[in-house]
């Protein structure tokens, strides 16, 4: 068949294709485009799951009569200095959006500029563009999108349903919105009352407003915020936002939002890096509440490796992501013994529907369920509960005989007053009671005095009666024996042992008989795709909290009150000690003024 060229309709039909996914491609474009032309209302109407209607009105710029006949022409764009690929400021720059949505459905747009005139628009039709004529509109700029994917059929077969559609235009918005807390956005698309979301202040407390409105007053309360900065290849770097504590945690990331120079991404690196950076302070399975802003110099990150520009590339992608780990961990340090403020609010929750835990271990993990369906039992059975064993101690109670000290009940986790259960101390606030898990506390307090010993560097070594060769590519050997001093401060002491091959002399006493090449290997790797030796930190780490576990205070163990009280200093005074190793809960704290609404005092 000989080589023919394609008509501007097939195209702009191709284009579309890798542009346009979805109804909710298509408002991301627009609104992003309306975010670019400097608006700071933007309303969102949607119908049909967007197969149907979806118009985007903004109060931005607007076009004159010229700009707006350029708009719907393929590469015509106002975002982008002449061949320069590598200098975005923008959020589109590629001028294909308004053309390819036009080449599968009728378009529709009517725009006035700001710096004065009449207002203008112009229809494309499947393809076939009309004339600019005049229009009534205020200032700024409509789109209006009927009846998409009609020219392409065959892809209205790949569409989900109205809701689901709907859902995936919220959640285009709500990224958006997070990323640019000084527009307003209005959301409307028939199926429930518009979502409106006001402008809010460029200030950090602006920002956690914007963010709690879309992920909720568990977040807002739970909230740290997170700041960090450097200098990447060409131009400084800097991270902000905010993250959720470590007992403020779901399973699955939908959750977790990021955004490279004020652009939705779903990036491999930055995932990673929030990974490492909450490390053993969540459960496994588990992912943290967060959104997490990295503004880098435009010429430090390539964002046209992805059609719809959901992935990014930096130049320097070790030192981005040492700057995103940095700033978590340290906001995470900082927070200290702190615990989220949801395990008190459910506590008070369960006790006001009248139920009992339905396992001996409650938990508080964020959650759609109600309070009522974490408990199986009711009132009626509470009350048949025996009562003696109210009446019988479980251990030395004499810590509530006496007035709590003064001084200690002003301190974050208050004086002890009892021990219940062998398992559970009570201590008083000034305003307020503390339940602490004495198991769980005095295993995160084991286990972060382990890990401070492998910080330091004091990692005792095994040596091998006979080293271990262990057969590598060349490139991954060169490598390992390049970190040769960072990998025996961690125990692993290697060196060379000719071209693609390495001899281990001394392993990490912690490991005890682990497996010396795929441990090599797994380094090898993680070295060659990230720069760093972190696979044999988890390793360590994760002996170091077996190791906790079996030597901390057991359940059952009868406590005095001076150490009682001293196991709440170490929590105050150690980080991360608000949830044990498995990312569960170390204590619970409930307010004096919930306790009394619960008796109907207030």
């Amino acid at each position: 068949m000989a080589i023919r060229q394609l008509s501007p309709e097939t195209v702009n039909r191709i284009a579309a294709g890798e542009v346009i996914e979805r109804p909710a491609s298509v408002v991301k474009e627009l609104v992003e485009n309306a975010i670019d032309a400097g608006a700071r209302d933007i309303e969102i109407v949607v119908s049909g799951g967007g197969l149907s209607l979806i118009r985007v009105t903004d109060d931005g710029h607007g076009m004159s009569a010229d700009d707006l006949a350029l708009s719907v022409e393929r590469h015509a764009t106002s975002k982008l200095s002449e061949e320069d690929l590598f200098d975005i400021k923008s959020l589109g720059f590629r001028g294909e959006a308004l053309p390819s949505i036009g080449s599968i459905a009728r378009l529709e747009v009517t725009s006035k500029a700001r710096s004065g005139g009449n207002g203008f628009g112009i229809v494309v039709e499947r393809g076939a563009k009309g004339t600019v004529k005049p229009a009534a509109v205020n200032t700024g700029t409509i789109v209006e999108v009927r009846d998409l994917f009609s020219a392409t059929p065959a892809r209205l077969k790949f569409m989900k349903t109205e809701r689901a559609e709907n859902m995936a235009v919220s959640d285009i918005v709500r990224r958006l919105a997070m990323a640019h807390p000084d527009v307003g956005f209005t959301v409307a698309n028939g199926e429930r009352k518009p979502v409106y979301l006001p402008k809010c202040s460029g200030t950090p407390s602006g920002l956690l407003e914007r963010l709690g409105a879309i992920m909720g007053a568990e977040f807002m309360a739970d909230a740290l915020e997170i700041k960090g900065g450097g200098s990447g290849a060409t131009g400084a770097m800097r991270v902000y936002g905010f993250a959720g504590l470590p007992t403020l945690h779901r399973p699955d990331s939908t959750q977790q939002y990021l955004f490279v120079n004020g652009r939705p991404v779903k990036d491999k690196l930055l995932i990673g890096a929030v990974k490492a950076a909450y490390g053993d302070l969540i459960p496994r399975g588990r992912s943290p509440y967060l959104a997490l802003f990295v503004d880098v110099a435009p010429t430090d990150v390539d964002v046209n490796v992805h059609p719809t520009k959901a992935e990014v590339r930096f130049r320097d992608s070790g030192r981005v992501r040492g700057l995103l780990v940095g700033a978590l961990a340290q906001a995470l340090n900082e927070a200290g013994h702190r615990a989220s403020a949801q395990g008190g609010a459910l506590t008070i929750e369960t006790f006001q529907a009248g139920g009992l835990p339905s396992s001996h271990h409650p938990t508080f993990y964020p959650s759609t369920q109600t309070a009522g369906e974490h408990w199986s039992r009711g009132f009626a059975e509470a009350m048949q509960a025996p009562f003696d064993d109210f009446n019988r101690p479980s251990a030395d109670a004499r810590a509530a005989n006496a007035p709590a000290p003064e001084a200690l009940l002003d301190r974050p986790l208050g004086a002890v007053r009892a021990q219940v259960h062998e398992n559970y101390i009570v201590a008083q606030t000034r305003d307020g009671l503390v339940i602490v898990d004495q198991h769980a506390a005095h295993e995160r307090l084991v286990y972060e005095r382990m890990k401070a010993m492998l910080i330091n560097g004091n990692v005792a070594t095994q040596g091998l009666l006979i080293p271990a060769i262990i057969s590598l590519d060349p490139d991954d050997a060169a490598l390992l024996c390049e970190k040769e001093a960072e990998l025996s401060e961690l125990g692993l002491v290697l060196e060379s042992f000719g071209p693609g091959a390495v001899a281990v002399r001394e392993t990490p006493a912690l490991l005890g008989d682990t497996d010396i090449e795929g441990l090599v290997k797994d380094l090898a790797s993680e070295i060659r795709e990230l720069g760093s030796t972190r696979a044999l930190k988890d390793r360590l780490e994760a002996i170091a909290s077996r190791m906790a576990c079996h030597g901390s205070v057991r359940s059952g163990r009868r406590l005095t009150a001076d150490e009682m009280n001293a196991l709440l200093r170490d929590m105050e005074a150690t980080p991360y000690s608000g949830q044990c190793n498995h990312g569960r809960p170390t204590y619970v704290a409930l307010k004096l003024a919930d306790i009394e609404r619960l008796f109907g005092r207030r």
